[in-house]
């Protein structure tokens, strides 16, 4: 099962359809944004581990993922580690190109898009610390399982985000699967988030399935 895999059982449907409400779109639209959002996190984190520096800091900043419950807690809090994940594994700038490509990728709006990858980037440290505990990672296995999960991405999509992946780390960020062949991959979308639309960050919020 991959990463994404693994993210989509833990947001169940319900979670789904809170991503859905924040993109104000359908609950299948939203699964495609995932989908693309994880593998722009997963492919950020592939790129940084293929350095024996960037692989040693990823292994070390996993330790203190473990353990933790994004699915189920309060937002603010979430979007604001997501963001200092985010910092770390793309670069302020970085984390701006990812969100603006993506947005025209998906057709909704950057600053939505921002959203959903603070929220799911502590989701995607979560579920990969998991997994390095329990098979015993040290920082060279972690590298080459995200390389793996880039190489498991959709042919047309793991392209189009190797593209950006590419333009915010300078030159085409190689999938392992293949030479990097754009196909215009897009995603569905049936309209943009209103810009009065905003993630609720007041209360705790419940963003795992039951």
């Amino acid at each position: 099962m991959t990463l994404n895999d693994e993210l989509l059982a833990q947001l169940g449907d319900s979670g789904l359809e809170q991503i859905a409400g924040m993109l104000g779109t359908d609950r299948d639209t939203a699964r495609d944004v995932v989908q693309a959002v994880s593998g722009t996190i997963i492919g950020g984190m592939a790129a940084n581990a293929r350095h024996p520096d960037g692989a040693e800091a990823l292994r070390s900043a996993l330790d203190d993922h473990v353990d933790t419950d994004p699915f189920n807690g309060d937002v603010a809090s979430l979007t604001r580690d997501g963001h200092s994940i985010l910092g770390h594994v793309l670069g302020g700038q970085g984390t701006e190109q990812a969100a603006a490509g993506l947005s025209q990728l998906a057709g909704i709006g950057p600053g939505t898009i921002m959203k959903v990858l603070a929220l799911i980037a502590p989701m995607i440290m979560s579920l990969l610390a998991e997994r390095a505990q329990k098979q015993s990672m040290d920082a060279v296995a972690v590298a080459d399982d995200l390389d793996r999960e880039q190489s498991a991405m959709p042919g047309g999509l793991g392209d189009v985000l190797a593209a950006l992946l590419g333009s915010i780390f300078g030159g085409v960020v190689p999938r392992q699967g293949g030479p990097y062949e754009p196909q215009g991959t897009t995603l569905p979308t049936e309209r943009a988030l209103p810009p009065e639309r905003s993630l609720p960050t007041e209360r705790s919020t419940d963003v795992g399935g039951s």
